[in-house]
């Protein structure tokens, strides 16, 4: 059965039309770039050509793959962060880095050589893929390329990209990405998240795009409006899934294909896989992720993790980048590990994270559950999203004790924890095609029918006082004020006639 859809297509994307495809990535966050570079390289072994400008560029050549390196720029996008400097303020970790980050990609990427000698050569493709994060740069090379254009989003949608293809985005049971929110929200939490949703909108609008306009105007002449190109976006792939990040609405071309970066899971090294093996009680895989080191751990947070450690039976495999000194014996530590191999072994049992969506849905994806400390960005979303599926708990790194980090692993480890895991990794694997098929079905749809514009609703673009109806219940107010007035009149009219006639009644 299997073989056979695999065949169906396999003959369905070779025998299709050979499409030129442009890839423009200008932020350098490593992470992102892995969600969307196997969407890439599948396309181009789809026998598509693919021409791709990025801070990444393939270790090993691939045929029909041409990259545009901006890796030699000087760029100082997010850098590595040192945990004792990462600050739990939502507002600012989020839209003001958004910011400081965009600012620096405008500045280095439009200017480049690399993009002027690109824009000077054959600008004749059939579909432009470009992440939708924190800036419309790219929108004027997209614009100069004149092709239909495919949003990316490595994480859930930014706030301001839901107005692109007026995707509804109600707060009151939508967690704006950035807060430590389920979808089932108190009062002052739905207060609290209208308002960062709002500022946020207003403040990509009124700040970020300006500046976005100002850098493209500074170095090309003539000036092409941004803000509008992007406003032309045929389709949006979305690197999430209802299964974890809970149920919401989407328009038609706003597309789920969550773990589309997953392939099937390699054998750890073999030093690791022995030491995986070889533990009675199971293991527990400890990650921060790329950005934050797990060797900046404040010492006295590291030495609460090694206590606890050691009253646990499981074997620990921790990314450390340096000595440790007083590690038990059941932990081993390593700069690197491959974190999905390891995490899909059947003798894991735990995943120690900090909520990126990579790690997010490589450990549902094994079924494998996390215990999450959010420390920026879309983390505290992802955690509580995860854990309101039954994927995971969140430990407070900052504010919760030893006992209560002891008390949160025995729980993930119970058997009871480890059978809620596994059922949301089947809900999750449950779909009509792998996400990396869909995404590739849908890349290929937009390019056969010229942008794919049928799948925009009418509300793109439609002013706000009519998306929300303000001027119909105005309408219907004053009618039901000019019925009730009439009404009242008719009634204080007929009212005084009865009481006049009664009055003369009784003088008579």
């Amino acid at each position: 059965m299997y073989f056979r859809v695999f065949l169906l297509l396999t003959v369905f994307y070779t025998n299709g039309e050979t499409l030129r495809i442009l890839g423009l990535f200008e932020h350098a966050g490593k992470s992102h770039h892995w969600v969307f570079d196997p969407l890439l390289r599948k396309l181009a072994e789809k026998g598509h050509d693919v021409t791709v400008i990025s801070f990444f560029p393939q270790k090993t050549k691939i045929p029909r793959f041409t990259d545009i390196s901006l890796e030699n720029l000087t760029y100082i996008g997010f850098e590595v962060w040192n945990l004792t400097r990462v600050q739990r303020t939502m507002m600012q970790t989020a839209v003001h880095l958004l910011e400081l980050s965009a600012k620096r990609t405008c500045a280095a990427v439009l200017p480049s050589p690399q993009i002027k000698e690109f824009l000077k050569g054959n600008l004749t493709y059939d579909v432009i893929l470009t992440e939708l994060f924190n800036t419309n740069c790219f929108m004027y090379v997209a614009a100069k390329v004149n092709a239909p254009i495919i949003g990316l989003s490595s994480c859930a949608i930014l706030p301001f990209w839901n107005e692109l293809f007026a995707n509804p985005d109600n707060p009151s049971y939508i967690p704006m990405m950035f807060m430590d929110y389920s979808d089932k929200l108190t009062f002052l939490e739905r207060v609290e998240n209208t308002l960062v949703l709002w500022y946020h909108k207003l403040y990509f609008e009124l700040v970020m795009n300006p500046y976005t306009q100002k850098i493209v105007n500074e170095n090309f002449p003539d000036h092409i409006d941004v803000s509008a190109v992007a406003k032309n976006v045929s389709l949006f792939l979305v690197n999430t899934h209802w299964s974890i990040s809970r149920p919401r609405p989407f328009v038609p071309n706003v597309i789920e294909v969550g773990g589309l970066n997953l392939a099937e899971p390699e054998s750890p090294p073999q030093n690791i896989e022995k030491w995986i093996n070889e533990s009675t009680h199971g293991v527990i895989y400890f990650s921060m992720g790329s950005m934050i080191k797990g060797h900046t751990f404040p010492e006295e947070k590291r030495n609460m993790f090694l206590r606890v450690f050691k009253r646990l039976p499981q074997r620990v495999l921790w990314k450390w980048e340096s000595d440790m000194p007083g590690k038990p014996d059941n932990i081993m530590i390593q700069r690197w590990m491959p974190q999905y191999d390891i995490l899909c072994h059947p003798n894991v049992k735990a995943f120690i994270s900090h909520g990126g969506m990579l790690g997010t849905t490589e450990t549902v994806q094994c079924g494998v559950p996390a215990l999450v400390m959010p420390q920026f960005g879309d983390q505290f979303t992802n955690a509580k999203a995860l854990e309101a599926s039954g994927g995971g708990l969140i430990f407070d790194f900052w504010r919760d004790d030893e006992e209560t980090l002891y008390n949160k692993l025995k729980q993930l480890l119970e058997p009871s924890f480890q059978q809620k895991a596994k059922q949301l990794s089947a809900r999750f694997k449950d779909r009509p095609l792998p996400p990396l098929e869909t995404a590739i079905y849908w890349v290929e749809y937009v390019a056969r029918h010229g942008g794919a514009h049928h799948m925009r609703t009418a509300a793109v673009g439609m002013p706000l006082y009519k998306y929300l109806l303000l001027d119909v219940i105005a309408f219907l107010l004053a009618v039901i004020t000019a019925i009730l007035w009439i009404t009242y009149r008719i009634v204080k009219f007929v009212g005084r006639k009865i009481i006049g006639q009664s009055i003369k009644v009784k003088t008579n």
